[in-house]
């Protein structure tokens, strides 16, 4: 076989409809537009819903503001924190590994496993804490490492 002798199934390619030709083509006169009307006239332009209001005009416009400057931040509860055993020391590496943060930035080694995280990682007060973990993350608030500090734990803030 070579790469002449291929051709597509019977059947599977049609030729294609020539318009405007003539009477006898079967597409002749009005060639396939119908009589009169804009959409025989060439005159539709993109977007025309035929006299509906558009989808550009439904839609609401995009408003606010969109700080491209903001720093992306994953904010973890004490209640989150609460599944690790007793005298866990708690980082952003762990946290992403055991799936209590997702959809950060972070690099990995060559098995997979997260080496450095990327976003910075805020730990809330919400929820209670019953162990001494030791806390690294980036921020805390001042009920999270206030409940860290009253089980036995350390809060530490790292860069």
């Amino acid at each position: 076989m070579r790469l002449g002798d291929l051709s597509p199934n019977p059947g599977s390619t049609h030729s294609r409809k020539r318009v405007g030709r003539g009477i006898g083509s079967g597409h002749g006169k009005t060639a396939t537009r119908g009589h009169k009307g804009q959409y025989a006239r060439n005159t539709v332009r993109p977007g025309f819903e035929g006299g509906q209001t558009p989808l550009h005009r439904r839609l609401p416009r995009y408003r606010g503001f969109n700080n491209i400057f903001a720093k992306e931040v994953a904010i973890v509860n004490l209640s989150q924190l609460d599944k690790f055993e007793a005298g866990t020391v708690v980082t952003p590496e762990l946290l992403v590994e055991r799936r209590v943060i997702r959809d950060v930035k972070c690099d990995r080694d060559d098995e997979g496993r997260v080496t450095k995280v990327h976003t910075r990682v805020k730990i809330l007060g919400d929820g209670e804490l019953t162990r001494a973990l030791t806390v690294r993350a980036n921020k805390f608030s001042k009920s999270a490492s206030e409940k860290i500090a009253a089980q036995g734990g350390a809060a530490e803030v790292i860069e």
